[in-house]
């Protein structure tokens, strides 16, 4: 697990804010559920894929899109897979 300080976790909480309402919902629900339990290699790898601009990213969410070039990793594919069953 992550020794994250409570700065950290916010900072995480404020990237994962989206202009979408559906990202949010899907994340928020992720970071309720596991936010606890993330390592620091898992924040880098969120960090990376909220690089995304929203319509990509609902689309990897939703799978309508597989992850591509350095976002094709199995750290984040973990993640998003996560993030569909929270």
């Amino acid at each position: 697990m992550a020794n994250l300080t409570e700065l950290e976790r916010a900072r995480l909480r404020w990237r994962a804010r989206r202009g979408l309402l559906e990202n949010d919902l899907i994340i928020t629900r992720f970071l309720d559920r596991f936010e606890a339990e993330l390592t620091d290699d898992d924040v880098k790898s969120l960090t990376h894929l909220f690089e995304l601009d929203d319509n990509s990213l609902l689309d990897v969410l939703l799978g309508r899109a597989e992850l591509t070039g350095d976002y094709d990793t199995v750290n984040i594919k973990r993640l998003v897979k996560l993030m569909n069953e929270a």
